[in-house]
């Protein structure tokens, strides 16, 4: 058996494609928009989802939900079976994936603050219950929200990002993540 090469191969949490400055900066530019997204992305985006989880993804911001709906269409490009009915919990993690995002109560230039503070910072701006370290921590904190929800084990595995998620699985999440 080989070393982990990367820290993402040791950690999966650690280091994720969306932490890259090209993906974060192409983020910071669509949440400047707040065009709501379109009609039938919507319809097709709380289609996957379970009531509960249907009251969390409407809490997103409009830039939230845009870019949940390209990701989940990202991940159906490569799986296209992501849409059959026994895979709806992985479509329904993948669609509320920031769902904790709304805990910290931080718009775009807030987010770009916290972005910022956590890597100066390190994981020490982790910790607390203030805003920037709720946004930091928002995939614990989804799943949390997906398990008061009532959401399937696997929604809650890939909004928690769990590290029982099968590599293939969370590959998928993360690659389809990295718009």
């Amino acid at each position: 058996m080989t070393a982990p090469n990367t820290a993402r191969d040791r950690d999966p949490q650690a280091a994720r494609p969306s932490s890259s400055l090209f993906h974060l900066a192409r983020r910071f530019v669509g949440s400047l928009s707040r065009k709501t997204p379109a009609e039938s992305d919507v319809v097709w985006a709380l289609g996957a989802l379970l009531e509960g989880e249907q009251r969390l993804w409407t809490q997103q911001s409009r830039p939230d939900q845009r870019h949940t709906i390209e990701v989940a269409r990202r991940a159906c490009l490569v799986m296209p079976s992501v849409e059959d009915e026994e895979h709806r919990p992985l479509l329904a993690g993948i669609l509320l994936h920031d769902i904790g995002k709304i805990e910290s109560g931080l718009g775009t230039f807030g987010r770009v603050l916290a972005t910022v503070c956590g890597a100066v910072v390190g994981e020490r701006a982790r910790t607390g219950d203030g805003r920037v370290s709720r946004y930091l921590r928002h995939e614990p904190l989804g799943e949390a929200l997906v398990r008061a929800a009532g959401s399937h084990p696997m929604t809650i595995a890939v909004v928690g990002r769990s590290p029982e998620l099968s590599a293939a699985t969370l590959a998928l999440l993360e690659d389809a993540d990295d718009v």
